[in-house]
């Protein structure tokens, strides 16, 4: 006898009261049955209609957004960009929240799973609680911080230039990126037509005048004369190969950070907001506080930001190894820092590499894994080369805490853990953890 199919509850609508914000840009709800609700666009404490997006009869969860507000939070406001809302643009979390109330639900976020997953409480990770906003970003009700100096735009069937749906490949095509950086903002991209494409990726370096686009055509499809309103170099995403290929202009864009230029090619990675390389960098030194003569590691050093520092801190006699996967941003690591004698770059994953070197001790690390984490193997290793302090960057909260309680298997404890909002109106968060030997001082 053939089980009925399961029937999709999409587009079934509960009025529910709303619970905690959980990680990922939604909040906790339950149905009158129990079901657990992921719900969008809505805040801890409210009452909604929420209306399901994704699941079926008998999901551990559904998802949902708040489709109608019948008794608002006070930390509420208008959404100041009119594409926020259910149903349209994915790339905001946040807009209908305060900004002192988004710093407050990511600082939850961040404690919830630092207690869930690392066993911590604040006070153990020897945090206070806050989440910083970034310098320059406390603005009047209604304005929003123009930080994202990277904006990959979808483009849709007639050429309009759009972003993302939540959860979803549809496009919704926009006018203005509110959260867009002014330099990209300023290329004119959303009134252009870009019939042909697949997606565009603006680039407007904080550290120069530089920009880019990156274009990436549809099967078979031409490359269009690129006409903005800003001199631009232009990249194209190879169809066979999907690397990066210059077209014409510098195949790199210039960043700054410590005082120090940065060459970062082909839209390889670089800090978002204007100010995260340096307000994370300042975060790492005052954690790690180099001495003279320091050996350390830079692991997933990109383009070689936090090497650059150490290698400035710690003199003609102390080493820096950089590890990075990517082969541009290790020739882009190499090409920044061959000031330094005593500074080397390896190519290749870390937990491959760093085996290789034969590097048993060393006195200070800097990890800043993607978001997945650094994983059990990876930290296992490095809790056995009696570093004297670790810092830790992290874009996740939860892989963050994950790799936390591995270094405690290891023997390290969390001395501080600093929190920055450096993606306003998203869900999305950075930390940096400084840890050392748990048997320090006893």
């Amino acid at each position: 006898m053939q089980a009925e199919p399961t029937k999709s509850l999409v587009g079934e609508e509960y009025e529910v009261e709303v619970g905690p914000v959980a990680h990922g840009g939604h909040c906790i709800a339950r149905t009158a049955e129990g079901q657990v609700l992921f719900v969008r666009h809505t805040l801890p404490g409210e009452q909604v209609v929420a209306r399901v997006t994704h699941g079926e009869e008998g999901d551990r969860f559904l998802r949902a957004d708040a489709v109608r507000v019948l008794d608002a939070s006070k930390d509420r406001v208008e959404a100041p960009c009119p594409y926020a809302g259910p149903g349209r643009c994915g790339g905001c979390d946040w807009q209908h929240a305060k900004p002192g109330a988004q710093r407050r639900m990511k600082g939850e976020v961040i404690a919830e799973q630092l207690q869930h997953l690392a066993g911590l409480t604040p006070e153990e990770a020897g945090w206070d609680g806050t989440v910083m906003p970034a310098e320059g970003d406390k603005l009047p009700a209604g304005e929003v911080p123009q930080w994202r100096t990277r904006v990959q735009y979808a483009v849709t069937e007639d050429g309009r230039a759009g972003l993302r749906r939540h959860r979803s490949h549809e496009v919704e095509p926009v006018e203005h990126c509110m959260i867009a950086a002014e330099g990209v903002s300023e290329l004119g991209i959303e009134q252009r037509d870009w019939t042909g494409m697949e997606s565009v990726e603006a680039i407007a370096a904080s550290g120069s005048q530089d920009r880019q686009v990156i274009l990436k055509p549809l099967v078979g499809a031409r490359l269009p004369i690129v006409e903005l309103d800003k001199p631009v170099s232009v990249m194209r995403i190879g169809e066979k190969d999907g690397g990066v290929h210059r077209v014409h202009g510098r195949p790199f864009v210039r960043e700054r950070a410590d005082d120090r230029t940065y060459r970062v090619g082909s839209g390889g990675f670089w800090q978002v907001h204007p100010k995260a390389a340096d307000t994370l960098m300042k975060a790492v030194m005052q954690g790690l506080l180099p001495r003279k003569g320091d050996m350390a590691l830079d692991l997933y050093c990109g383009v070689g930001l936090f090497a650059g520092a150490l290698a400035d801190r710690i003199g003609d006699k102390g080493a820096v190894l950089g590890i990075e996967s990517g082969k541009r941003a290790v020739e882009d690591a190499r090409h920044n820092l061959s000031g330094f004698d005593r500074v080397r770059i390896e190519q290749g994953k870390v937990e491959a590499v760093l085996p290789r070197t034969g590097i048993t001790e060393v006195d200070l690390i800097v990890l800043d894994p993607p978001r997945a984490g650094a994983g059990k193997k990876t930290v296992a290793h490095l809790s056995t080369l009696g570093a004297r302090r670790i810092a830790y960057v992290a874009c996740d909260p939860a892989a963050l805490a994950r790799d936390l309680g591995y270094f405690r298997e290891g023997g390290y404890r969390v001395r501080t853990l600093r929190a920055f909002d450096l993606f306003p109106m998203t869900s999305h968060v950075e930390c940096v953890a400084v840890l050392e030997p748990a048997t320090k001082g006893g």
